[in-house]
């Protein structure tokens, strides 16, 4: 598997794909033409545009694994997928979220934002059990109600057993959540296998597409059951029929979705993810596997690692502190290098993709050892 469809300037050393990711070429090339259709035609062909649309919603269907592409929505971020369901279910005071100590903001504030509905959040300390699994299950209780969880953390990489979290969960009755952004894209991941009931994750990390469009994936049963709290032309069954004064919702996940889509968003990350698709994530997920396999031996014995190194618990990212103190230091060393990363965690974290070069990890680990 090559890079050819990245076009990165050479002095740029780019490990940061757990972030923001570069576009692939195919996704350049779909921009700009939408952009100059949009610009000579206007919206004359509005009609493509809704089945490119719909077309994203099959791939991530396929992505998913999941029965139908009518249980995704596209928002416009994680941070709005997990509010349609935080503020979507019906709560009781004294009903408690389980969530890590390490969930990225967006996994956490959302559950936070429920306390004047008397909902408490619990947060796990991953490391307190046999296993990051067990002791999120062991924090359960009669209370309980719904797991939120990032299949992989952010700022130490850890990558969950989503199927053994979510088997526990059906064993009792709580219902699933998965943040999903840092491993769509990056590893297989299967709706039905971990039996989630809900899964949210933005398109410009792993699946290399614009900001501002995600995924949000609801479990069929559970699509009428979430209150609404957005409101417009585009949720409505009888979308199109303008003069309608009578309306209800989609009966499937697009009732999420309230006004205009982000029809630019759309054709970017439907071309992203026709890249990724035509590859196999399975493909995908050892290319970057032996990415990481191959910074780990080149910084084992020089760094201090963050990151859970064994191989069932790696996904996209690697976090490490170097052998200074001056962490601050050494990270803007390598920015001012080229060697696009970023500070997470107390540490540094490297995110390469698929496509990115032996010699590009080679040089930025250079980089890294150098004097300052």
């Amino acid at each position: 598997m090559n890079g050819d469809e990245f076009d990165l300037d050479p002095s740029v050393l780019y490990l940061n794909h757990a972030a923001v990711s570069p576009w692939p070429r195919r996704t350049v090339e779909a921009v700009q033409a939408f952009a100059q259709e949009n610009g000579r035609l206007g919206s004359r062909h509005y009609e493509r545009w809704l089945q490119t649309e719909q077309a994203l919603r099959e791939q991530f269907m396929r992505l998913l694994n999941a029965d139908s592409s009518g249980e995704v929505a596209l928002l416009k971020n994680t941070s709005e997928a997990l509010s349609v369901v935080a503020w979507g279910l019906d709560w009781q005071p004294g009903d408690k979220v389980v969530i890590s100590d390490q969930e990225f903001p967006s996994n956490r504030i959302v559950w936070e934002s429920l306390a004047p509905l008397g909902v408490e959040v619990v947060q796990v300390d991953l490391g307190s059990g046999a296993s990051p699994e067990q002791a999120l299950v062991d924090a359960f209780d009669a209370r309980t109600r719904l797991l939120a969880i990032s299949s992989v953390q952010y700022a130490t990489g850890l990558k969950l057993e989503l199927e053994r979290l979510g088997q526990a969960c059906r064993e009792r009755g709580v219902l699933f959540c998965v943040d999903a952004i840092q491993s769509l894209g990056a590893v297989p991941f299967d709706v039905r296998a971990c039996q989630a009931d809900f899964v949210a994750a933005d398109g410009h990390k792993w699946m290399a597409g614009p900001e501002g469009l995600a995924l949000f994936w609801c479990r069929r049963e559970w699509i009428p059951r979430l209150r609404l709290h957005q409101f417009g032309w585009h949720m409505v069954e009888a979308m199109g029929e303008f003069d309608r004064r009578d309306w209800a919702p989609a009966p499937d996940a697009r009732r999420f979705e309230c006004g205009s889509p982000n029809m630019l968003g759309i054709h970017a990350l439907h071309a992203s993810l026709s890249l990724l698709l035509d590859l196999g994530i399975g493909n995908i997920h050892q290319a970057i596997s032996g990415n990481i396999r191959y910074l780990i031996e080149l910084l084992t014995d020089k760094v201090e690692f963050i990151s859970d190194t064994k191989a069932d618990r790696l996904a996209g990212i690697l976090t490490f502190r170097p052998p200074d103190d001056d962490l601050e230091a050494r990270y803007a060393h390598l920015q001012a290098a080229g060697v696009v990363c970023a500070l997470r965690g107390g540490g540094i974290r490297f995110s390469p993709h698929y496509y990115t070069p032996r010699p590009v990890l080679e040089r930025a680990v250079d980089v890294l050892l150098e004097p300052l």
